[in-house]
């Protein structure tokens, strides 16, 4: 009986495979039907979104990148406008983005924390008033205070980042080793800007009666033109910055950061981009959506903790590299001191290199756009002064310092390498980063690959709060608009990481430089104000000296 029963269950699970061989069989078409459909269906969708799309991006990039001939070179508008009012601010306020550096230092050290006593304030939802803030770009120390440095270090989030790493790859490639004089020229005078702009973001800040802290050029557009006189200008030129921040949140602050970070995973890793994309980018919006929507952990506790110890370990591979070939550094500032002021025809001549190296520190450091402002209006201080003093090391720090150790190592192992062929635009940038690592350290392209990741996501995390306080701006202050926002940005995380939406992207990156247009306008009108709230601050600094 116990053979019979034996022999029964054989002939089942014989039967069984069988069957589910058979069915297994029939699936795989069907399964690779279904996966090519998908494709075709997302390629489709991809497609025509990026058609729709297109006339617009085309027509809002014209505008905002509409050239302007110099000779036998075009150069863009918007550059033109950036270069023109940090010029003006630097000569207005008698080269204080010079002068300033020193009390800058100090400031963030808390050599000055008596006489500037900082706070932070409430934030709206916050769970635990007196606590933990989770909802303000700036983090709370002890008993909720905040220290200059934290700011930095959240605003420095939002530009410390591709830029750095694959921005200055095209403009070495493309003006030669003298662009990078420009571009630290750039970053100097965009410190003027940025000193500028966090001044006035923190005097012209709305607080509400629950304590909560809305700031940035929405308010002091609005608030401060009012005060001129001119407060229609002031209301429509904060609305057009309000719209066009919000549409720079969901794509270069966004779609373009998390596209760039999966195709780093991807190609690294050697994966399939569709699947894989999507998978990457659901990964990136829970961390993402932990953060901005969660309580436990807040926008400016990470970013203290991933700008500073990623720009450190970037830092510092560069600075390997450079000490391993120090011979050759004498050669590089030839070469970029001869390329600056004496190029060759092949790289666009002297206007040429001047205007590459300069179009990349400004979209770089951002210096002029007027997010850095919504950053630091989060925090509390007696001197709004104080705060834009320390903004103006952003430009410094990001550009300076940083973008200049990724130009020395291209230059000083393309000496010997020859991987570069200067006058010669290229495509992405990273990857001639990466040659160059590889070149002194092998497998620093690894380590290039993490810093990038995690520089994409603290950019999405600092331009989610940009977004979000010009989404309050325009829709109201309500907990359903914050949550709304807060969806449609983590929705955005996913398509840009699994679509190749080049239009939309190239849309919304034009929307980001479309806010310097009424922000350079209201600096310049708002300019005397910042004046005097700079020699507020320094008389009380001269007094406690004395």
């Amino acid at each position: 009986m116990a053979l019979i029963h034996r022999k029964i269950q054989s002939i089942i699970m014989l039967k069984s495979k069988s069957v589910l061989l058979t069915l297994f069989s029939f699936l795989i078409p069907v399964i690779s039907f279904a996966q090519e459909v998908a494709e075709e269906i997302e390629l489709s969708i991809d497609q025509k979104i990026d058609k729709a799309f297109r006339p617009i991006a085309d027509a809002i990039g014209g505008a905002i990148f509409y050239p302007i001939s110099l000779g036998e070179h075009a150069v863009p508008l918007v550059l033109i406008i950036l270069i023109i009012g940090a010029t003006f601010f630097t000569i207005y306020f008698k080269f204080s983005n010079f002068t300033l550096i020193g009390t800058a230092i100090n400031v963030v050290r808390g050599k000055y924390d008596k006489i500037d006593h900082h706070t932070a304030d409430v934030a709206e939802g916050d769970p635990t008033p007196g606590g933990e803030i989770f909802e303000t770009i700036a983090v709370e120390g002890a008993e909720g205070e905040v220290s200059h440095f934290q700011a930095l270090t959240a605003a420095l989030s939002a530009t410390v980042g591709l830029g750095n790493i694959a921005g200055v790859a095209v403009a070495v490639s493309l003006g030669g080793p003298g662009a990078t004089f420009w571009m630290i020229l750039a970053g100097l005078l965009g410190m003027a800007s940025k000193f500028t702009e966090c001044t006035l973001g923190v005097k012209y800040r709305e607080i509400t009666e629950d304590g909560t802290v809305h700031g940035g050029p929405m308010y002091y557009l609005s608030k401060g033109l009012k005060e001129k006189g001119m407060g229609g200008l002031g209301k429509a030129l904060a609305i057009f910055f309000a719209v066009m921040c919000i549409g720079g949140s969901f794509g270069g602050g966004n779609m373009f950061q998390a596209n760039q970070a999966t195709a780093q995973i991807v190609g690294k890793l050697g994966l399939e981009s569709g699947a894989a994309g999507a998978i990457i980018g659901l990964i990136m919006a829970i961390i993402v959506g932990v953060v901005i929507i969660g309580g436990i952990k807040r926008i400016g506790a990470v970013t203290e903790k991933v700008v500073p110890f990623m720009a450190a370990i970037y830092v510092g591979a560069a600075l390997i590299i450079i000490g391993m070939n120090i011979t050759a550094v004498p050669e590089a500032f030839r070469l970029i001191f001869a390329g600056a002021f004496n190029p060759s025809a092949a790289l666009g001549g002297f206007v040429g290199v001047l205007i590459v190296g300069f179009q990349r520190a400004a979209f770089s450091n951002e210096a002029g756009v007027g997010s850095a402002a919504i950053a630091h209006s989060a925090v509390r201080t007696k001197y709004p002064a104080s705060e834009g003093i320390v903004a103006l090391l952003e430009p410094f720090i990001d550009t300076v310092i940083i973008c200049t150790m990724t130009a020395l190592v291209l230059i000083i192992t393309n000496i010997e390498g020859g991987f570069i062929n200067y006058g010669e635009s290229v495509a992405g940038g990273i990857e001639l980063t990466a040659q160059a690592f590889d070149s002194v350290i092998p497998y620093s392209s690894w380590v290039l690959m993490f810093a990038a990741v995690l520089f994409a996501i603290s950019t999405m995390l600092s331009w989610s709060y940009y977004g979000l306080q010009s989404w309050k701006f325009l829709f109201g202050k309500g907990k359903t608009m914050d949550i709304t926002y807060k969806v449609i940005f983590l929705l955005f995380v996913i398509v840009g990481a699994s679509s190749s939406l080049g239009a939309v992207i190239d849309f919304s990156d034009a929307m980001i430089f479309a806010m310097v247009f009424p922000n350079v306008i209201g600096l310049i009108i708002l300019s005397p104000k910042v004046r005097e709230e700079l020699k507020i601050y320094k008389d009380k600094i001269k007094s406690v000296a004395k």
